[in-house]
């Protein structure tokens, strides 16, 4: 059913003629919500779209020269960066090890993401990841799945914030990745939630990714059969958003 929804909704971004201005960026807004979401959904979703998803993590996975050897950049994601439906192979964050490798000799990439991780869930992780794998970057892809659940901005703004004082307080550098909800949560609270992921950055000085499927989620070719989840094409888009904001952080 979501997937049909977000296709027609493809549909009228591209060809209804009063599709234009605030329409277009609220619809916009609702299916790159859908994507993060939909991917490692229990079935049992409530009816107002506040599925509660499942979080079934799977082994860390590491890209680069092994453990102990160079510099780590630690993924701690969702599903965006899991590389649900995919192979993990083809994922923008194995992509990313992929480069780096190429860029600087030295880096390795640790993806510790989980489909359907929210903030609290990696804010209870992240020690523990930063112990283990002693990261000079953390790559922190979360919130999506907290503000398709309705919890509080100011709840996942302070686990947001406990995570970023977490890495640099252990002396890592961080970049953030910013993500968007639908409009059916209402203006309130959805222009609360984009604004939280600036307001986090800001506070902290640490670079931001304002939107990693800025080139995805309108482009139906680039999704998976079910439409709501991006391909391993699409992957490459993903990682050259992340790629601009990350590069000047492996430079220093």
């Amino acid at each position: 059913m979501t997937g049909w929804l977000i296709f027609d909704s493809f549909r009228l971004l591209r060809f209804h003629p009063r599709c234009h201005g605030p329409i277009r960026r609220a619809l916009r807004a609702g299916i790159c919500a859908a994507i993060v979401i939909a991917s490692g959904a229990a079935p049992g979703a409530s009816a107002n779209g506040r599925a509660l998803e499942s979080v079934s993590a799977g082994p860390v996975q590491s890209t680069g020269p092994g453990q102990g050897t160079g510099a780590t950049i630690l993924v701690l994601g969702d599903s965006i960066s899991a590389g649900y439906g995919i192979q993990r192979e083809e994922s923008w964050v194995s992509r990313l090890g992929s480069r780096v490798a190429g860029e600087g000799p030295g880096w390795r990439v640790v993806n510790a993401s989980v489909s359907g991780e929210t903030t609290g869930g990696g804010l209870a992780r992240l020690p523990d990841a930063l112990d283990e794998h002693d990261p000079e970057v953390v790559i922190i892809e979360l919130g999506g799945n907290d503000g398709l659940r309705g919890y509080p901005v100011t709840r996942i703004r302070d686990n947001l914030n406990r995570m970023v004082a977490l890495a640099r307080g252990a002396g890592s550098q961080v970049l953030l990745v910013g993500m968007q909800i639908p409009p059916n949560y209402g203006p309130r609270y959805t222009r609360a939630f984009a604004a939280m992921f600036e307001e986090v950055s800001e506070a902290h000085d640490v670079p931001l990714v304002p939107f990693i499927l800025e080139q995805v989620a309108l482009r139906p070719e680039l999704m998976q059969r079910d439409g709501i989840h991006p391909t391993g094409d699409a992957q490459g888009l993903l990682l050259d958003a992340v790629w601009p904001h990350l590069a000047p952080l492996l430079e220093g």
